[in-house]
């Protein structure tokens, strides 16, 4: 499958910029990707104090370029860039190698 990480250094920002995104991925962000064409799914992880990234898995080759070019040119402007105070210090292409879901169950949800 076709990923794609974009992650953020937070080691010089604000003390409450956790706090923020999480508010922010809660009020604006699960929304905006639940049901985007060409995304199979995103997941959002922090290390508070350290970085925090949005891991995307899209449909085709072709959605995560699409997604990944428009994305790099507004980086900077981008709403956790905002928020941060810094741009990204990564944008990779991955593979995902494989997904198992867990006895429990998959829990889509916009905030844990």
């Amino acid at each position: 499958m076709r990923g794609l990480t974009v992650r953020w250094s937070l080691v010089d920002a604000p003390d409450d910029v956790a706090e923020e995104l999480a508010t922010y991925v809660e009020e604006s962000s699960h929304a905006r990707f639940t049901g985007m064409k060409g995304l199979r799914f995103k997941t959002w992880r922090m290390r508070r104090g350290q970085w925090f990234e949005g891991c995307y898995v899209f449909a085709t080759d072709e959605d995560r370029a699409e997604f990944q070019r428009t994305f790099s040119q507004g980086a900077a402007d981008a709403p956790g860039s905002q928020i941060i105070g810094s741009p990204p210090v990564l944008i990779e292409e991955c593979d995902v190698v494989a997904i198992a879901e867990g006895q429990d169950g998959f829990q889509s949800a916009a905030r844990y």
